[in-house]
């Protein structure tokens, strides 16, 4: 039997601060949150019940370079949803691309994600 995808781990200066803004960008609720030997740590999901989660752990290390693995959102209505997230504290990344149907922010420790368009446009 395989295994189950559970979790996404989001290493952060701070989690508790980041997770809570994932949280509201997401609509997801915070499903576990404490301390451990590394520091704070905050998990959240969709639903309590519902896999996959999101697991912010505490991180001393910096970010330095583009994320290998990021995010993509597809709103409704990119451009009211990149204004809502610019508005939480998000802003625009520039990671070299080009004319391209998605738009990249980076949320308040960096990250970078995408907010896709439609489909079409991908």
């Amino acid at each position: 039997m395989p295994s189950r995808w559970e979790q996404v781990v989001v290493d952060a200066a701070d989690p508790v601060r980041l997770a809570r803004w994932w949280a509201e960008a997401l609509d997801y609720v915070i499903v576990d949150e404490g301390k451990d030997d590394d520091g704070d740590f905050v998990e959240i999901r969709r639903r309590p019940d519902e896999l996959p989660g999101l697991l912010f752990t505490q991180s001393a290390d910096p970010k330095r370079v583009k994320n290998r693995l990021h995010l993509d959102l597809r709103p409704d209505d990119r451009e009211a949803e990149v204004e809502r997230l610019v508005g939480m504290g998000a802003r625009p990344a520039d990671i070299g691309q080009h004319d391209v149907g998605w738009v990249v922010l980076a949320d308040p420790e960096g990250n970078e994600f995408c907010v896709l368009g439609d489909r079409k446009g991908r």
